[in-house]
């Protein structure tokens, strides 16, 4: 005849802890494999604006991230940048420079595709349709959402490359060129891949695509 063997009070607990650390391994695991699981998803189908023609939406990893442009502040520069998401120049272009809970930066036309990245010498590249001048005059706040255009490697120019701040930087004014301001979907910015030794990233994120309001279906 068989004897039913009572578990001890220290078995018990080895179990429950084992069950416990089973269970935090799991959750673990996905939460690292789904960066994204927490990032508020924005509905574009729900989305009217006044201005629909100064709005454009940038897609990444973890969803759409929506952008107001101010072409009252910054004409010349809007332009330029409504000339690129037009002909889709930054689809597939690396998130190269990362500050965690600072700014994203992107944009380089030359060095940053994802078919043709350039770890030497991503962050120096130019697009095709030249330099042009910074509109830094107007008063304008670097507050957290802010999109702006970097400057090029002289220091008095800008081309392509745009960076959005993920936190204020009141003296950027006056720096740089702002372009307009994130309204929905700033938090799936701060899901992009950083590197924790520098500011630029090996293997980095890249942006989806980039297109006018008016042009998605």
């Amino acid at each position: 005849m068989l004897k039913k063997i009572k578990q001890t009070k220290s078995e018990k607990l080895l179990l429950i802890f084992l069950i416990l650390l089973a269970m935090f391994s799991l959750i673990s695991f996905t939460l690292i494999k789904n960066k994204c699981l927490f990032v508020e998803k924005v509905n574009l189908t729900k989305l009217n604006f006044n201005n629909p023609e100064n709005i454009v939406i940038l897609n990444v990893p973890c969803g759409n991230v929506v952008i107001e442009l101010f072409p009252n502040i910054s004409p010349n520069s809007v332009e330029r940048f409504k000339k690129l998401v037009k002909k889709k120049e930054y689809d597939n272009v690396a998130f190269h420079r990362v500050v965690e809970n600072f700014l994203v930066q992107a944009g380089d036309l030359e060095f940053g595709k994802k078919d043709n990245i350039n770890y030497t010498y991503i962050g120096s590249g130019r697009s095709k349709y030249g330099l042009i001048k910074p509109e830094t005059n107007k008063p304008f706040k670097f507050k957290r959402g802010t999109v702006a255009f970097a400057k090029s490697k002289s220091g008095n120019a800008e081309d392509s490359e745009f960076f959005i701040l993920l936190a204020d930087a009141f003296l950027f004014e006056g720096e740089y060129t702002p372009l307009g301001r994130v309204v929905n979907g700033i938090s799936a910015l701060e899901k992009i891949k950083f590197n924790d030794q520098s500011e630029y990233v090996l293997r980095p994120d890249f942006i989806n695509s980039l297109k006018m309001f008016s042009d998605i279906n």
